[in-house]
């Protein structure tokens, strides 16, 4: 009977056990390293490669692509044809050709309401039309009934 005194005096004393919380703390620390954020994204497309294909004395054939663009740069000339996205093709065997001609938009258009208000006094404007001048044909067949 005196151990279980002793233990209950040692326990009022404080010198056995405390009856204070004990609080461990662990850090855990990253087993992989980040990968960063994922923003911007945009911007690493390839370019579109608008521009012309075929250069001014060029032999094409007929549905070669002869020149790309978004908005009207060049305009289609003879046998030329155009493609939904602007895109101008030859409609026939042939030589290209470029040529700029004088415009003249109609007095009372859209066009001359907002291009000429900005332009200065006597300038004048220009189109860039692309044609295709056709190859001849060699004619070097003979009929049945002239053999």
């Amino acid at each position: 009977m005196a151990a279980p005194v002793s233990l209950f005096s040692r326990l009022k004393i404080g010198g056995l056990l405390s009856l204070e919380p004990v609080v461990e703390v662990t850090a855990r620390f990253a087993s992989k390293k980040s990968g960063g954020s994922s923003k911007n994204l945009g911007g690493k497309s390839p370019g579109r490669r608008y521009g012309y294909k075929k250069l001014d004395g060029n032999f094409v054939h007929a549905g070669n692509i002869v020149a790309t663009q978004r908005l009207m740069r060049w305009h289609p000339g003879g046998h030329v044809g155009i493609g939904k996205n602007n895109t101008l093709y030859a409609l026939e065997d042939g030589v290209v050709r470029f040529t700029k001609e004088v415009y003249v938009p109609l007095p009372h258009s859209a066009e001359t309401k907002d291009m000429i208000s900005k332009l200065p006094k006597g300038a004048v404007l220009y189109k860039t039309f692309i044609s295709v001048i056709p190859k001849k044909q060699d004619v070097t067949f003979k009929l049945v009934s002239m053999l």
